[in-house]
């Protein structure tokens, strides 16, 4: 590590939200490695054999590479659906499922519980979840249970994470979640309660760093990012056209890398972000500070045309 690079060792990170090597919980976990950090992983349940599989067949291992050429590691993958925060809300039917047969403790506070017994205090926590399953829906048309089902699990889910993670951490410790710019913008197509719980991810970040600041002496921070073609993404429908619309307007004309994001959780999780706290940092090439399209057919000149303009 060069100087003034970050220095995660002897640290333990939980990243949540880790499904295969394409989305940003991947490139973070990488990044937090690649600083020296202790690297665990919470995979949510349905998946998580899959995932496994897949790491463990060598699926990831070109994208596990570091900069050395040695592979990341992890020391432990926990099944997790942080839809439920203890096992009594977990219904019947969930708990037949196939997909969660195998797995007997996978609510917030069990992870916890098994975290705590096996590595002791940790030092990190990301929250890289996300689910909305009416998020192609317009909000017009989105039904109380969809609206419902998106803030439960892609921002209730962090207070329950702050709430049962945050006691085992070591003071100094920070935690983070991943944001959107539909937060605060209006992006036509990214429906279902998915803006509205965007939203309340970013209001109770700065509540939390407040609250788990003073209780704890931990820092809470989110990172919005630009649009990233990964698998979780491509299930909206149009994430290649937001990319396409960041490629025209965005300050820096250039792809946006996960790496990018890793490198920017990396410094925000460090103590080199010591006195950050409550930030929402966008990571997007800028695309946040614009309020006009380039690309759009309204700005187009007929050359013919005469303009005047009066006082």
């Amino acid at each position: 590590m060069g100087e003034g690079s970050v220095d995660l060792r002897g640290k333990k990170a939980l990243v949540i939200g880790v499904g295969d090597d394409q989305g940003y919980g991947f490139a973070i976990a990488k990044e937090l490695a690649e600083a020296g950090a202790e690297i665990i992983i919470g995979t949510w349940t349905p998946i998580v054999k899959i995932f496994k599989t897949s790491w463990e067949g060598g699926k990831f291992d070109e994208s596990r590479k570091l900069s050395d050429g040695s592979l990341f590691n992890i020391s432990k993958v926990y099944s997790i659906d942080a839809v439920f925060d203890r096992q009594e809300q977990v219904p019947q039917d969930v708990k037949e499922n196939k997909r969660y047969a195998s797995s007997s403790s996978y609510t917030v506070e069990e992870v916890a519980e098994a975290v705590s017994d096996d590595f002791g205090k940790i030092d990190i926590v990301v929250h890289s979840l996300a689910n909305g399953p009416e998020v192609k829906k317009p909000l017009l048309e989105t039904s109380r249970e969809g609206y419902l089902a998106a803030v439960s699990s892609s921002s209730y889910s962090f207070v329950s994470i702050v709430q049962h993670f945050g006691p085992l951490m070591h003071e100094g410790g920070a935690i983070l979640n991943l944001s959107y710019i539909a937060s605060n913008r209006v992006i036509p197509g990214y429906g279902g309660g998915m803006s509205s719980a965007k939203a309340a991810l970013e209001s109770d970040t700065r509540t939390l760093a407040f609250e788990a600041g003073r209780k704890w002496k931990i820092r809470v921070n989110s990172i919005s990012a630009g649009p990233l073609k990964s698998r979780a993404a491509k299930a909206i429908g149009f994430i290649g056209d937001m990319i396409n619309f960041s490629a025209a307007n965005a300050p820096l004309q250039k792809d946006l890398s996960s790496q990018e994001i890793g490198q920017a959780a990396a410094f925000l999780l460090s103590p080199m972000a010591s006195a950050i706290t409550g930030e929402v940092l966008h990571v997007d090439n800028g695309l946040h500070a614009m309020g006009l399209a380039l690309d759009s057919q309204s700005l187009s000149h007929n050359k013919d045309a005469e303009t005047t303009c009066s006082v």
